[in-house]
């Protein structure tokens, strides 16, 4: 494999991304492959500032265009100084989330518009998409009722509440519909047989 592959986990909170995460590093780890693991917003000094901002209880306040700003900036970073120099020297990069989060969440649910968000999308990765995208589909209630179990505090963006994730949601679905490299996954099944879908996929790409 001459250049890494590029993958994303994307879907609303709560549907089990961590989990898909930990099984694929350790897939990876038996089978020494090289990878690196990102987050967004995150995964660089001044992405992790930014997600602070972004994901703050206080900043109650925040206007979508900037909560959009927000997190087309650390995504900017993050593909600059980790991701793109990953991928060229040959190293898989698996990220939990990605451009289709901002066209979920501030694209649909926000209602800044699919164009837009696409546009800002575009020079903040300078064009760079992922490979495969694995979208965890789930029903907002049950992933609400698996992070209330966890007993997880909910983040600012966790508290605006069931209505609103129904529309991130809707935009995911809607994304899935027109990308081909979205593998949509039903994620009530057990993790193990999620993950066994993400493997084979994975595998076939790679090899």
């Amino acid at each position: 494999m001459t250049k890494g592959l590029f993958i994303t986990f994307e879907g609303i909170d709560g549907c089990g991304k961590s989990t898909q995460l930990r099984l694929l590093k350790e897939f990876f780890d038996s089978n020494n492959i090289e990878y690196v693991e990102v987050r967004e917003p995150g995964g660089t000094k001044i992405g992790e500032k930014i997600r602070g901002v972004l994901l703050d209880k206080k900043n109650d306040s925040m206007v979508p265009m900037a909560e959009l700003l927000l997190f087309e900036a650390a995504r900017a970073q993050i593909v600059e100084e980790v991701i793109k120099p990953s991928l060229a020297c040959g190293k898989c990069v698996i990220c939990d989330r990605f451009f289709d989060s901002s066209s979920a969440y501030q694209g649909y649910a926000n209602g800044m518009g699919a164009q837009l968000v696409s546009s800002m999308n575009d020079i903040a990765t300078g064009g760079l998409k992922p490979d495969v995208t694995f979208l965890l589909d789930i029903d907002p209630k049950t992933a609400y009722e698996r992070r209330n179990n966890r007993g997880e505090e909910e983040d600012r963006i966790e508290l605006m509440g069931l209505n609103y994730q129904d529309k991130v949601r809707a935009g995911y679905l809607e994304i899935e519909a027109n990308e081909d490299r979205v593998v949509k996954i039903d994620a009530v099944n057990s993790p193990e047989a999620i993950f066994a879908i993400i493997k084979e996929k994975v595998w076939d790409l790679i090899v």
